[in-house]
């Protein structure tokens, strides 16, 4: 009776793990266990769906830019920029000499075929290790995904190698997107870590076609409008048809920083833990055009906005913190998250904050007291 058991578990647990699937008719490795399923694209690197096992509707909260762009009856471009996807080392448009030499906007990672390193399953952990050849920049990019069996929450580690011999400044973002039907108007809120805010300075001939006032400091989420109000910039408008862009320098007393996005009618929370010295700016790009079909940018990263390197590193701080972090001369430099995907609590409704301790990640709405609690053995 007890080898029976035995072999039924071992069979159940062979049902998960990894797998080779596709997204939009693209190659994808399927990282899953019995809680989620990741599909991550081998052309560049890119987590591309997140879904619940449990959801019946099966909603990807991430964005889907072929998706969008059949609906609009267009057709959807450099499909690897889609989901959640890394910029490194490039975030943003390139100077007329790099587009010269062929390098791409947002860094060579999204636009490199990965290499499969390793994908298997060790204990009650399944693990994906990618990696990323970068020639024009001389830098290799490794990146392992890990999600342990009863779980709601991956891990993601990345390793960025230096090839040259000398110091470089590094430009790095994590371009994490979220997109309709999960993201929708007045019924998806936002929520960070916040520091002090800013609203992305237009040049003068956009700054009017905007929301938010071009430059203008604020503090989250109350930012300031062209009319010279204030508006709650957690949640989607009504009535969609603009473009607003902001970024904020997370809270400096935190080790950790957070950023979710919660759906409040369907009850689904995705959201991020990162440690705030590898990421210390949160840039939001919010694309709301007519018809709703709607993006959302979550973006955690070396600098506050996607702008050129020269822009960027010039720049050097902002609101005291840097703009750019050091690559050592043929050394490398390590980031890790936790990204999580999990049914709310009733009464959530918006998030306070997120930790880590001692093997379960904590997300708190302090002011309802709605508390979730997930299992998260992989810690940072």
């Amino acid at each position: 009776m007890r080898a029976s058991v035995l072999l039924l578990a071992a069979l159940a647990s062979a049902a998960y793990g990894q797998r080779t699937s596709e997204f939009e008719g693209l190659r994808a490795l399927a990282l899953e266990n019995d809680k989620l399923e990741l599909l991550i694209l081998t052309d560049g690197g890119a987590m591309a769906s997140l879904v619940l096992k449990d959801d019946a509707e099966k909603l990807n909260p991430m964005w889907n830019p072929a998706r969008l762009a059949r609906e609009m009856g267009q057709q959807a471009r450099r499909m690897g920029a889609t989901g959640h996807f890394v910029c490194v080392d490039g975030f943003g448009p390139v100077s007329k000499e790099e587009r010269a030499a062929g390098l791409p906007g947002h860094g060579e990672a999204v636009a490199q075929p990965w290499e499969t390193v390793d994908f298997g399953k060790s204990g009650n952990v399944t693990s994906l290790t990618l990696r990323a050849n970068l020639p024009l920049v001389q830098e290799t990019l490794t990146r392992r995904y890990a999600v342990a069996d009863g779980e709601n929450v991956v891990r993601v580690d990345s390793v960025l190698g230096s090839l040259l011999g000398f110091d470089r400044p590094a430009v790095w973002a994590e371009h994490a997107t979220i997109g309709s039907p999960f993201l929708a108007p007045e019924v998806t809120v936002v929520d960070l870590a916040p520091g002090p805010s800013q609203v992305r300075p237009y040049p003068p001939d956009e700054a009017a076609r905007h929301r938010l006032a071009s430059g203008k400091d604020f503090t989250w989420p109350m930012a300031p409008t062209n009319e010279g109000k204030l508006v709650d910039v957690r949640a989607a408008p009504a009535n969609p048809d603009l473009l607003d862009h902001t970024t904020t320098l997370l809270d400096t007393a935190r080790e950790l920083a957070f950023v979710t996005a919660l759906n409040l009618e369907k009850r689904l929370l995705i959201g991020y833990l990162f440690r705030r010295e590898e990421f210390p700016w949160l840039q939001i790009w919010e694309h709301y055009p007519q018809g709703r079909t709607l993006a959302r940018g979550l973006e955690f990263s070396t600098q506050p906005y996607d702008v050129p390197r020269r822009e960027s590193i010039s720049l050097g701080a902002m609101f005291g913190a840097p703009t750019y972090r050091w690559l050592p001369a043929r050394s490398k430099i390590t980031s890790r998250f936790l990204l999580f995907f999990a049914q709310a609590p009733e009464g959530m409704k918006k998030v306070d904050d997120v930790r880590w301790e001692k093997g379960t990640l904590i997300v708190e709405d302090r002011e309802s007291g709605a508390r979730l609690s997930l299992s998260a053995s992989q810690g940072l």
